[in-house]
């Protein structure tokens, strides 16, 4: 299921906006410098790929992800970028990329370990010999969710200059499990009332994403907690994962 948030085509247009460029996506762009052709699962509204393009990147770049919405802003800037609308299901690779990504947290997005191993399986049969997954995902013991409270309001505006709030709230107590429920709340002045995303993430910690990609035939070569390549520890905010297929 696309979250409404990612469905809705003036919802989706405020994404980039309420999540500026930052150390996370200056630390994929220096993989993808490196790579002569990407696959992004997930690419959302496609900056990544869209900025290696304007810096010069001559490689093939594929972006994919489910919500047509994205997919819109991502077309809109660069008809020069394979898009593809769908999950990895969608298409079958046979060692076409260098370099595989999933940015933004997407791979929270995988709730079951079905889910988990399709994707993993679709990645390792994208990859050449020799080719990298990299992608990151919360760290539980830092325990995220505890902020995501509606007294941390992002402030935005919408193309026409509407100003538009922004709050999450955990549902219930907490985690259920390893997973977060969560509602995205836009407000608007003029709006006849609140719009509502709900959506859900995955919460997995190091040792368990380790097996689910040794089982896909990836071997993890380096973990880090933050973007500066810091160690992963109990406080480290971030599990960014690079792999290599075996």
């Amino acid at each position: 299921m696309v979250a409404h948030a990612f469905a809705d085509l003036s919802l989706a247009a405020l994404y980039d906006r309420l999540n500026p460029w930052g150390p996370g996506d200056d630390f994929y762009l220096g993989l993808l410098r490196e790579a002569g052709s990407v696959l992004d699962i997930g690419c959302g509204s496609g900056r990544l790929l869209r900025q290696a393009r304007s810096e010069g990147h001559r490689g093939r770049l594929m972006g994919l992800d489910p919500a047509a919405a994205m997919l819109v802003q991502a077309r809109r800037d660069r008809p020069d970028i394979e898009w593809v609308l769908g999950d990895v299901r969608v298409r079958h690779w046979r060692a076409e990329f260098d370099l595989v990504v999933m940015t933004g947290h997407a791979f929270q997005e995988l709730l079951t370990d079905e889910e988990v191993r399709v994707c993993l399986r679709a990645v390792r049969a994208a990859l050449r010999d020799g080719g990298r997954f990299v992608f990151e995902t919360r760290n539980p013991d830092a325990r995220p969710w505890e902020r995501w409270t509606p007294d941390r309001v992002l402030h935005t505006a919408a193309a026409d200059g509407t100003p538009v709030r922004v709050w999450h709230e955990v549902e219930g107590d907490g985690p259920r499990g390893d997973r977060v429920y969560y509602t995205e709340t836009y407000a608007a002045p003029h709006w006849p009332a609140p719009r509502v995303s709900h959506g859900v993430v995955r919460f997995l910690d190091a040792g368990t994403l380790e097996d689910f990609l040794a089982e896909a035939g990836l071997t993890v070569t380096e973990q880090y907690g933050d973007w500066s390549r810091g160690p992963l520890g109990a406080t480290a905010p971030e599990i960014i994962t690079v792999a290599r297929r075996v």
